[in-house]
């Protein structure tokens, strides 16, 4: 029998700005009414499946605050405002966030939510913005007000407050007592929310652990120098070390972690797995005796430990428990499976609940059967809170059906991470542990880049200043000059710096990020140094894809091509499609699309290994498909036209082609085929891409690709010589 762990990390950044005790950012009370409760709510449906959470304390510190109303937050206060009330500024800023949401899964369902964003527009600029505050009426606002707290949502509070589904049927022309009440919901599911967690642990069905306090990278915080070992020859900051803060970090945790779950915490999440040996005895000190990362640090960790070393790694090592004893300390770890993790985060939402759950469980099953050693054990370990958007139902289906499966199962057994080490014997020892995360092994996403590296530069300067003044400092601003400190350490920071993260909110977390920093002089009763106004992050947004420009006619031969085959023809690369989490293990490079006036042309770029079912799911001018699929073994592929009335029902036609594989995948289809007109209509498509039936990835992550298609005016505006 194997034994499953599975560990939801939940975990939001301080959004608080602690001098004016405002949160900046809703997403804590946000996730509170859907993540937080569905995630419990799914556990108490199951009872004898056993389940791991871990609760970043800083995200706790959130809930807390805003439980006892010790803070603002200030989009809260944005949705309170009466709509008649309503300044230009506030205006603005409904229009310019109130759709941060799944569109797919949480707007476009609902027809006056996706209506309101028709009205403001689906791409925005500031003057597109400024337009709209003039197009929206009064009731137009109150109903934005509330369709984005009620859209938030989840079916748990939903089933709790009958009241909320009423509205959701209402649907449009809310009034003002409406949406106060459906906020004052939201307070009442955030002070009930820890409570449950607590009660879940206390009925030994759940096991509740920790992560340093403000999700630092605690081997950067220990000593930015560390990323030589797994980064070398990067250009790295100037050195910042802070050991004492790490020691902090773990201890502050256990602080708030005994306080609201009644006990301290056996198990560590390390923020984004990142470890290094000197961590091992600090862990120890803290009273942590177990800690979870990723496959990749431990298969690196063998490679450094002589005992291990010179034999050739089995990847069924990594179902077991270990024990570290590294630098004076000693520490049991577990590593997280990646494929099937990610599988849950990323992909578990584009296919049915059973056929998710039929691949996750078959997989485990497999394990099981080929696991030999004694103590066999699968970590499945993500992210507890943002994959739910993506599903329709908030994940309640899936959930239930995965749960369910998993409790039935006579070769598998759930288990809290507690009852694993506490009867697993005889735990292999490892004498090394690598220096990385669980992102590829290393530190690139937090430092490296020259954003991140001056992030870190003004990081080590404002700690230094704090050092030197401190002792002229009474102790309450002393204290909360240091939170300032650890606030800032945090991980979340560094994440949206340099170029492998972007979204629409990046300039806030600068802002945020440069806050603490600036508070720290202000408690100190000194000068804010200037270059703390000036943001650190410097680029944009860019755009998601780029758009046809020409008519092009390549060769369809899924050769490379030369220069001109694809001069103008539109791109998406999807190095630029990461979004709040990171995925290993892509399968799409980029998409490059365009056609002429008779036909549609396509080409399809993979990393490693192309894939054997690509689905072209057009939307505009009209629904259709474009399935490109290999069988027996042939290297080109099969396509075929699918047609559908009401985009849920499709239909094969009896039109077929060619799509032509070398080193690429490539395919044209006549216009008529896909219902283009030369009338410059959009068109709209996305791709998903399977692996024996099962989804594993969408191109874009969210949303589509929309353009104009051909017309006259198109070939004369895009003319050139």
């Amino acid at each position: 029998m194997l034994d499953v762990v599975l560990l939801w990390h939940m975990h939001q950044p301080y959004y608080v700005d602690p001098l004016t005790r405002t949160a900046m950012m809703p997403w804590v009370r946000l996730h509170a009414v859907k993540g937080y409760l569905d995630m419990i709510e799914m556990s108490s449906r199951q009872p004898d499946v056993r389940i791991n959470f871990n609760f970043a304390p800083v995200l706790v510190k959130q809930l807390l605050e805003l439980q006892q109303r010790e803070v603002k937050d200030l989009w809260e206060e944005w949705s309170r405002t009466p709509a008649a009330a309503l300044s230009f500024a506030e205006k603005r800023s409904l229009l310019e966030n109130f759709f941060k949401i799944n569109w797919t899964t949480c707007v476009n369902v609902y027809p006056r939510y996706a209506q309101l964003l028709d009205l403001r527009g689906r791409t925005v600029t500031d003057q597109s913005v400024m337009e709209a505050v003039a197009r929206f009426t009064e009731q137009d606002f109150r109903d934005l007000q509330v369709w984005y707290n009620l859209a938030w949502c989840g079916f748990s509070i939903c089933q709790r407050y009958p009241e909320l589904p009423e509205l959701k049927k209402k649907g449009r022309d809310f009034t003002e007592a409406e949406k106060n009440r459906l906020l004052d919901i939201h307070h009442e599911a955030i002070s009930q929310v820890l409570g449950f967690y607590r009660e879940a642990q206390e009925q030994g069905r759940i096991e509740l652990t920790t992560t340093p306090f403000f999700h630092p990278i605690m081997p950067l915080v220990y000593d930015t120098d560390f990323a030589k070992r797994c980064m070398p020859g990067r250009e790295l900051p100037p050195r910042f070390t802070a050991p004492e803060d790490v020691k902090q970090h773990l201890q502050l945790a256990q602080e708030l972690h005994r306080q609201v779950f009644g006990k301290k915490a056996r198990g560590l999440w390390p923020s984004e797995g990142s470890v290094a040996p000197e961590l091992v005895p600090l862990f120890q000190e803290a009273g942590i005796e177990y800690f979870c990362s990723d496959e990749e640090v431990l298969f690196r960790s063998l490679r450094l430990d002589p005992g291990y070393g010179t034999k050739k790694t089995d990847r069924l090592e990594l179902f077991r428990g270990w024990k570290f004893k590294c630098a004076g300390g000693e520490v049991k770890g577990l590593f997280r499976e990646r494929p099937l993790s990610d599988f849950l985060g990323f992909n578990a939402a584009r296919n049915s609940a059973k056929g998710a759950t039929d691949f996750l469980v078959s997989h485990l099953e497999g394990i099981a059967d080929s696991v030999k050693h004694p103590g066999g054990v699968a970590l499945i370990a993500l992210d507890g809170e943002n994959p739910w958007e993506a599903f329709g139902d908030g994940g309640e289906k899936f959930l239930a059906t995965f749960y369910e499966a998993l409790a039935k199962n006579k070769k598998l057994r759930t288990r809290r991470l507690g009852d694993y080490y506490d009867e697993a014997k005889d735990l292999p020892e490892v004498h090394n542990l690598h220096t990385g995360s669980w992102i590829n092994g290393d530190f690139d996403i937090w430092i490296g880049d020259h954003e991140e590296n001056r992030a870190w530069d003004w990081l080590g300067k404002t700690r230094e200043f704090l050092r030197g003044v401190e002792p002229a400092m009474d102790e309450d601003a002393r204290r909360r000059a240091w939170q300032e400190i650890y606030a800032a350490e945090g991980s979340d920071w560094f994440w949206w710096y340099g170029p492998d993260f972007q979204n629409d909110s990046d300039f806030l977390f600068d802002a945020l990020f440069r806050k603490h920093l600036q508070n720290v002089y202000v408690l100190a009763k000194a000068t804010v140094p200037q270059y703390l106004d000036v943001p650190i992050r410097q680029r944009g947004q860019p755009a998601t894809y780029v758009v046809p420009t020409t008519y092009i006619n390549p060769a369809v031969d899924g050769e490379a091509s030369g220069y001109f085959d694809w001069f103008g023809a539109g791109y998406l690369d999807m190095d630029m499609q990461q979004t709040a989490m990171f995925q290993s293990g892509r399968v799409s490079k980029a998409i490059y699309f365009g056609f002429n006036e008779r036909n549609f042309f396509i080409r399809y770029e993979y990393e490693k290994k192309a894939p054997d079912h690509i689905i072209f799911d057009f939307c505009k001018p009209q629904n259709c498909r474009l399935v490109l699929k290999r069988d027996n073994g042939f290297e080109d592929y099969k396509a075929t036209i699918e047609t559908s009335k009401d985009g849920v029902i499709y239909c094969l036609t009896d039109k077929s082609f060619t799509a032509r594989h070398t080193c690429c995948i490539e395919c044209a289809v006549p216009l008529s085929v896909l219902g283009v007109k030369d009338d410059g209509a959009p068109i709209a498509f996305f791709i998903q891409i399977l692996d024996k039936g099962v989804g594993v990835e969408q191109c874009p992550e969210r949303g589509l690709i929309e353009f104009n298609g051909p017309s006259a005016q198109f070939g004369l505006k895009n003319w050139f010589v």
